[in-house]
């Protein structure tokens, strides 16, 4: 079992959460319980599945909240994009990059633990 607060990838998803919330809270009211809610929630979900994925037993249930954690970065981009549309962001946003790099690090995760199988 690996603590999940060693890996950078956990690290890097709570950096995101954090950007998430102050990117978030200068959204409309009218958003709330939309694209607010939405993308935060997505966010958490991240680094909560890396932490759930790494105290269960082996890589293939791990590999399983990877594959999770991955798809909700899938949201947050999506969810950022609605955002960038309705120009309550815009694209000079650093928001999208760290969403990009969390992806790279979860892909190279999964990567890691597939090799290892």
């Amino acid at each position: 079992m690996m603590n999940h607060k060693d890996l950078d990838v956990w690290k890097r998803s709570i950096d995101l959460v954090e950007e998430i919330y102050k990117l978030t809270s200068n959204f409309p009211s009218s958003e709330i319980y939309g694209l607010t809610n939405q993308l935060r929630r997505a966010s958490v979900s991240i680094p909560s599945n890396i932490a759930e994925g790494a105290v269960r037993k082996g890589d293939k249930e791990l590999l399983y909240f990877i594959n999770i954690a991955i798809g909700s970065v899938a949201e947050i981009e999506t969810q950022l994009i609605i955002a960038e549309r309705l120009d309550y962001i815009n694209d000079g946003n650093n928001v999208f990059e760290s969403a990009i790099e969390v992806r790279k690090l979860l892909l190279g995760f999964r990567n890691y633990l597939n090799r290892k199988e």
